[in-house]
């Protein structure tokens, strides 16, 4: 039980805030000394942020199952913006099974995800809307998105990025990422479980489902501090952590 409640905690936190869930499911454990969470664990978990960002944006998903025109346009985006990733994850899976192997890479990976982020305070914040974006915009975010496979790599740090690199408000450019996110979080969870049932398994041990509980509340409230503090001063403290926590970790490692 409390493994369950320890890994929904940090896949429910670092999914959301940009600071790589992936990243910290290895480098804990890593630090640690002790292994990370099984298959099926990491496939529940993937369930409970899942019905997190669906809960918080559930607006935008009516607007989408209205399939008007707001909703079509929305809905195209996001198949765009999210072909990058799947390809590249399909190409690519065996690369990155082996960064998520080396702790020590997936620290250097954790600090350029810093770098990034903080050099998004050299951006001039624009204040275009999702509703303003074009195929080119969902391409580039999902470029960005596609490069958060690699262990280390922030999947929400890297769109967000993208955003306001395309000129997005910054509430606008997280609310964007973060649908992008959906399909992206469903089909990690949809791989992992084939993978689980593949391998022969099946059963869910009761404590898992605490895990999922756990993740599903961890990462709602973490979209919503993201939220206020992108509001207020952006990215750079996110990008503070993630350097001085892959420092760390190269360190103890």
């Amino acid at each position: 039980m409390p493994d369950a409640i320890l890994w929904g905690l940090i896949q429910g936190l670092t999914e959301f805030l940009p600071i790589s869930s992936s990243g910290h499911l290895v480098l804990i454990p890593a630090l640690l000394g002790r292994d990370g969470p099984d298959l099926a664990t990491s496939a529940m978990l993937h369930l409970g942020t899942l019905a997190a960002v669906v809960a918080y944006y559930r607006a935008d998903l009516r607007t989408m199952a209205r399939w008007d025109r707001p909703g079509r346009k929305l809905v195209t985006l996001i198949v765009l913006g999210t072909i990058p990733a799947a390809v590249l994850g399909f190409l690519f899976r065996d690369q990155l099974d082996t960064i998520n192997e080396t702790p020590r890479l997936v620290a250097v990976f954790l600090i350029i995800t810093g770098v990034v982020l903080l050099a998004t305070t050299l951006l001039r914040i624009g204040d275009r809307r999702t509703s303003d974006l074009g195929v080119v915009d969902a391409g580039v975010i999902g470029v960005a998105q596609a490069s958060a496979l690699i262990p280390g790599i922030s999947r929400s740090g890297m769109t967000i990025s993208a955003g306001l690199g395309r000129g997005m408000e910054s509430i606008e450019a997280a609310r964007f990422a973060f649908l992008l996110g959906i399909p992206a979080i469903a089909g990690g969870g949809a791989l992992s479980m084939l993978e689980l049932f593949s391998d022969g398994g099946g059963s869910i041990p009761a404590a898992t489902w605490v895990g999922v509980a756990v993740a599903a509340l961890a990462g709602y409230a973490a979209i919503a501090i993201l939220i206020r503090i992108l509001a207020r001063v952006g990215l750079a403290p996110f990008g503070i952590y993630c350097v001085a926590f892959g420092i760390l970790a190269l360190v103890a490692l």
